[in-house]
């Protein structure tokens, strides 16, 4: 089995797949100065003939360390999960199904938003209940490829 350690998530680090969704940065007030609010925070794209929807997954929380042998993506449009606990989760994503894949740890305070078209891994939620609210496309044409490993990725504990 090949390994993956996770790194922390930071913009920085994510950009090539998505946005990090997080109350960091410029700000401006509102609410009567009670209510910090950051901007416009991800690249939402949902495709000719698409429209946003949001739903709300419940994902059986998992453990590290995490095995894992398949990944997916949507072609038609980005896929934001906004977590609805504050605990971790496990991000995993690839540039493709040839290279090796990445891991990586939400802080507990982070959301992602996954650009149209990355490869990643199914929703891995490490504490129950595993709630998030997901906003991604809602349309007439499929919206899924997937992709299974010959062999399998183990992602370790930090």
């Amino acid at each position: 089995m090949r390994t993956l350690t996770p790194a922390p998530l930071t913009a920085e680090a994510f950009a090539p797949f998505g946005d990090v969704l997080e109350a960091t940065g410029p700000f401006r007030l509102i609410n009567a100065g009670l209510c910090k609010r950051h901007h416009d925070r991800a690249r939402l794209d949902f495709g000719a003939g698409g429209c946003a929807g949001i739903s709300v997954f419940q994902a059986e929380p998992r453990s590290l360390p995490h095995a894992f042998d398949l990944i997916e993506r949507h072609p038609e449009g980005s896929q934001a999960f906004l977590p609805m606990t504050a605990d971790p989760f496990l991000v995993i994503v690839s540039t493709s199904p040839e290279t090796t894949p990445r891991a990586f740890l939400t802080n507990g305070a982070q959301g992602i938003n996954l650009h149209r078209g990355t490869w990643h891994g199914v929703l891995t939620p490490l504490a129950a209940p595993g709630l998030f609210a997901v906003v991604d496309r809602i349309g007439p044409t499929p919206n899924l490829e997937e992709h299974r490993y010959a062999t399998p990725w183990a992602v370790l504990a930090p």
